[in-house]
């Protein structure tokens, strides 16, 4: 290179000197300086020539170690001893499919109860007076997603539940698409937008936490929202949202047995028989400013005669009319303050259902990780065919009852300095009173510790 650079100076001064000659004539000594100015320019373009030639050489060397860290990184080589090793016919690997991101998750949840059974609100009850537990979980999380670079995206969650008893359940299992901030869709099973927040809920022992046997027949029915909202064992969901600004707009289809809503199938004292499946519509909207948010919403089943009963001249009666309504409001001051934010949630849900009509309001707050609640009910039952109930029911023919609950729990955090392994302290206390039939000394208590933890 340098060899190149001296012959086009070379050839520079000589073109030079011709048109210089014509003008004036320089001297030996000036030539020769004006070539050593122009060989030093030279030679330094070439060193800088040179230094881009290494630096681009260093950067391939970097571009080279990190494609190895990212191909390490998706890659699981298995400990297997090399002699091991060599007999496989390929080096054992974990890879992924390179369409989108994978994460692995888990959630462990056990608790220990210590209830009360007298004044049963729920049935499944056994004979004795008080009942000490041990139940809960392990949750896998499986969570996949793929976004493009114009906001599209689409993904799946699957959430196989390990329970202590031995069984294998499953939480979530859904797919979804959409684009980011404005709309999307999701099918399967999941729960649509919670209309009846209840906060740090550690032990709340009244209804089902799903769309099934939330309503238990001759027991206390505390209705809030739930029974178009999903997660059922009997049907999925299809929902579609849209996000515009401040404002969120969602409709929730659940297509499902709905005689699954019934603990053992009976309704006001007769046995339920389906007919066809109900179709839930849950269409929510709701609005959020800062720390405030507020949301309103219905559902209802739109399919007529989907289950019910036959009477002594052997007509059918339809048991499927349920139409709820319901609205939230929730300040969350823990977005701005982590540490001294209030959190206070006010519900209330109103059930206008074949012979029933359900009324419920509840307020909760959270502050410095304590939460405290109150919920009421004021139920009335038009028509009760008098069945008596083999466990102890509340009430066995028409009429009108209201339910007390109070709710609280607490928070241990970090335990162990492990930020996600934190225990909970729970407990509850129910009453209910109403028509004669119903004592209002029938009451029903109960406490829970709470393990959990997130890996």
């Amino acid at each position: 290179m340098r060899k190149t650079t001296l012959a086009m100076a070379v050839g520079l001064l000589i073109a030079s000197h011709s048109v210089s000659a014509k003008s004036s004539p320089l001297t030996v000594e000036q030539r020769l300086q004006i070539l050593e100015e122009r060989l030093a320019s030279a030679e330094n373009r070439a060193t800088a020539a040179e230094a881009q030639v290494q630096q681009l050489k260093a950067q391939q060397v970097t571009d080279r170690q990190e494609l190895q860290q990212v191909q390490q990184q998706v890659t699981v080589k298995n400990e297997t001893p090399k002699e091991e090793t060599k007999k496989n016919a390929s080096v054992p690997a974990l890879s992924l499919s390179g369409y989108g991101d994978l994460k692995v998750y888990g959630d462990v949840e056990f608790n220990m109860d210590a209830e009360s059974r007298k004044g049963s609100i729920i049935s499944n009850q056994d004979d004795s007076n008080e009942r000490w537990d041990l139940n809960g979980r392990i949750l896998l999380g499986f969570d996949g997603i793929r976004t493009l670079q114009n906001g599209y995206f689409a993904g799946f969650s699957a959430q196989p539940l390990a329970d202590m008893t031995g069984s294998m359940n499953l939480d979530d299992a859904v797919f979804f698409f959409g684009q980011q901030d404005d709309w999307k869709i999701k099918v399967g099973r999941f729960e649509a937008y919670d209309m009846f927040p209840l906060n740090q809920d550690t032990f709340i022992e009244h209804s089902g936490n799903t769309a099934n046997d939330l309503y238990d027949d001759g027991h206390g029915y505390i209705y809030m929202m739930k029974e178009g909202r999903g997660r059922s064992d009997d049907g999925g969901n299809f929902l579609m949202s849209k996000q515009l600004g401040n404002w969120y707009f969602e409709l929730n289809t659940l297509l499902e047995d709905g005689t699954s809503l019934y603990n053992d199938g009976d309704y006001h004292g007769r046995s339920m028989e389906q007919q066809k499946n109900v179709a839930y519509l849950r269409p929510v909207v709701s609005w959020t400013e800062g720390a405030f948010s507020v949301a309103a919403a219905m559902e209802s089943n739109v399919v007529n005669n989907a289950y019910g009963y036959y009477d002594a001249n052997g007509h059918f009666v339809d048991q499927s009319d349920r139409t709820g309504y319901g609205m939230t409001m929730t300040w969350n001051g823990l977005q701005n303050d982590p540490e001294n934010g209030v959190v206070v949630n006010l519900n209330t849900a109103y059930l206008d259902a074949t012979d029933e009509k359900d009324f419920t309001a509840g307020v909760n707050a959270l502050w410095h990780r304590f939460e405290l609640g109150y919920i009421y009910a004021h139920n009335k039952v038009d028509d009760y065919a008098g069945v008596t109930c083999d466990d102890d029911c509340w009430f066995g023919d028409a009429g009108t009852y209201d339910i007390h609950t109070v709710h609280a729990s607490y928070q241990i955090p970090n335990v162990m300095d492990m930020q996600n392994f934190n225990i909970y302290l729970g407990a509850y206390w129910s009453q209910i009173s109403g028509d004669s039939s119903i004592s209002s000394d029938d009451n029903r208590y109960g406490g829970r510790v709470r393990f959990k933890y997130y890996f």
